[in-house]
């Protein structure tokens, strides 16, 4: 199956625009989320260019932003640019181990390959190899537990668009 980032969106805005505002809008040179203001009336996760994996991570973001996140434009994170020390991309690594377990789940739901994103590329060189055993632990954890109400509706939209049959469990993501 082809991966498309006007099925992303369309599949968003049937979740989400309606119950919670939001909107996913593609075609940015930048990842970032705007929340709704007097120029626009809904909320914007806006990813970059037409990168499929970029509308997911943007996406796992904004499902583990809580209500108050949601009202401050990229959720009120500190975010520090490539070329990150090594202490730097530590933080940067435990930021990042829950929403890269969601957008592990959302890549498994459309059949994406999935890799974590250090996304520190000029920066000093860490071994990628614990974080990607933080993020699988974590995406284990959620599916062991049970979703939150977003990232679980999400999924099941992907799920059921990409593939259809498959359930929301950790098969997907072994």
């Amino acid at each position: 199956m082809q991966h498309h980032c006007d099925d992303l969106v369309s599949l968003f805005d049937r979740c989400f625009a309606v119950d919670f505002n939001t909107r996913l809008v593609g075609g940015n040179p930048e990842p970032e989320y705007l929340p709704a203001d007097v120029n626009n009336s809904a909320h914007r996760i806006l990813f970059t260019r037409d990168y499929f994996r970029s509308a997911l991570h943007e996406t796992a973001h904004w499902c583990v932003a809580g209500a108050d996140r949601r009202l401050l434009p990229d959720f009120g994170y500190w975010y520090a640019p490539d070329g990150r020390t090594a202490d730097q991309q530590r933080v940067f690594e435990q930021a990042e181990v829950k929403p890269q377990a969601l957008e592990w789940i959302f890549c498994a739901a459309t059949g994406h390959r999935f890799d974590v994103s250090t996304d520190n590329l000029s920066g000093e060189a860490t071994d990628p190899e614990p974080f990607r055993a933080k993020v699988h632990a974590q995406a284990l954890a959620y599916l062991d537990a049970g979703l939150a109400e977003r990232p679980q509706r999400f999924a099941l939209a992907l799920l059921a668009f990409y593939r259809p049959g498959m359930q929301l469990n950790a098969q997907l993501v072994i």
